[in-house]
């Protein structure tokens, strides 16, 4: 099976992915975890303003099969979160890398997301 791999995106070990937009790095999880996942009945995410450092959780995601922890790419600052999935936490299944992201941060150091996996760097973890 071939997963979506976006070549913007950078990507951590364990599935999530961060993406630079206008100064703030938007974060959601990989068509691969989304898709190990099942089918996503829950999500909790931070609020604006908090704090986040990278590798510590941010959040909790809930499918029909098993409860994971959200890890923070990039340290920094909340900027926004997406309240969408409040309501509609099928969109992480639906479009992942779109209306299935989760948090965007405002990044204390934009130069970590050089340290996390490329797009081939993560294809080859997860074929």
């Amino acid at each position: 099976m071939s997963f979506e791999i976006p070549e913007d995106c950078r990507f951590l070990e364990s599935h999530e992915w961060a993406r630079a937009e206008n100064g703030t790095v938007r974060v959601g999880i990989s068509d691969f975890a989304q898709d190990e996942l099942g089918d996503i009945v829950f999500v909790e995410l931070p609020g604006e303003g908090d704090a986040v450092a990278r590798g510590e959780d941010f959040g909790v995601i809930e499918s029909i099969k098993a409860v994971s922890d959200l890890y923070t790419p990039v340290s920094g600052t909340v900027a926004a979160a997406n309240d969408d999935l409040v309501d509609a936490p099928e969109l992480v299944n639906d479009d992942p890398y779109g209306d299935g992201w989760m948090i965007e941060v405002d990044p204390d150091d934009e130069s970590e997301l050089d340290d996390l996996l490329s797009p081939d760097e993560y294809e080859a973890q997860i074929d």
